[in-house]
């Protein structure tokens, strides 16, 4: 009986360094890619990529063989990050990068390309700082990463001044905010949050062309006025008149926590402090402390 073959392994660092060598390399290559808002052209290798990825593999799969194939367009990947989607295809390594990894990590969920997600979301996990946070957050949201979404509300709330501050910030989406504006743990004063909000409604209401009140509807009522003094109050409430972002009705509701001095004299005005929330006189009076 003949004897079981036995499989037998080369060294794989010259092989990665061999398919590396073919990533974007025109050579040989059967199939182009224009990439990205600049259209830039990315050579690459059909089988290779059909072989690795079910969404190549359906991309592909009606095109037929001529020698130059028609370009395939994919503008909405970086070029950049759909580069580093092709160097991990080629040899299951890539070099990732501060900048770019929440892109790739995009292409990678976008493609279902899961060992990827995996190594752009423990690098994530590494770098993150309050300049790539909120973006993140964003992405977590965006795509249902429990887990990042998580991880990015507690950094937010241990780093929420500096946070608020980044452009990251003003362009989240009201989904992505309200968790934040829900979090009893941010590190801010309600006074300087609903200076944050009114920014961050002003971008999306230039973004969107709609009115500031409208974009901030979501939001805003998870912000907790009864917690400024009578003097922020009234300074909220006459900004308020020349630029609306508030209901009447919930600076009405602080009102009465001080009219009654009571924290749950309220409907719809929560006054429970968060843990950047600076002491004032009146919140003595407040019954639901903060948790």
């Amino acid at each position: 009986m003949e004897t079981p073959g036995l499989v037998v392994h080369g060294q794989a660092a010259p092989f990665s360094t061999a398919l590396r060598s073919l990533v974007n390399n025109p050579q040989y290559s059967d199939v182009c890619f224009v990439v990205g808002q600049e259209r830039k052209e990315v050579f690459a290798h059909q089988c290779l990529l059909a072989c690795r990825c079910n969404f190549f593999q359906r991309l592909l799969g009606s095109e037929s063989g001529p020698e130059v194939p028609r370009p395939v367009v994919l503008s909405t990947v970086p070029a950049e990050a759909f580069l580093a989607v092709l160097e991990f295809l080629y040899t299951n390594s890539v070099k990732l990068h501060h900048h770019s990894v929440l892109e790739v990590l995009t292409a990678a969920v976008e493609y279902g390309l899961e060992e990827l997600r995996e190594l752009c979301l423990e690098f994530v996990e590494k770098v993150l700082d309050v300049e790539l946070v909120c973006e993140a957050l964003q992405v977590a949201v965006t795509f249902g990463l429990g887990p990042l979404q998580e991880r990015c509300i507690a950094f937010i709330e241990a780093h929420s001044q500096e946070a608020l501050q980044t452009r990251g910030f003003l362009e989240l989406s009201a989904a992505a905010l309200l968790p934040l504006m829900r979090s009893d743990k941010l590190c801010v004063d309600e006074a300087e949050l609903v200076r944050a909000a009114r920014s961050w409604a002003r971008v999306g209401a230039a973004v969107l062309e709609r009115p500031v009140a409208e974009v901030a509807a979501p939001v805003v009522p998870e912000l907790r006025l009864a917690l400024l003094a009578p003097a922020e109050l009234s300074a909220l409430e006459e900004q308020n008149r020349r630029e609306p972002l508030i209901p009447v009705e919930q600076i009405v509701e602080a009102w009465k926590c001080h009219a009654l001095r009571r924290g749950d004299a309220a409907q719809g005005a929560p006054c429970r402090r968060r843990r950047g929330t600076l002491p004032r006189e009146h919140h003595r009076f407040l019954d639901l402390l903060f948790k």
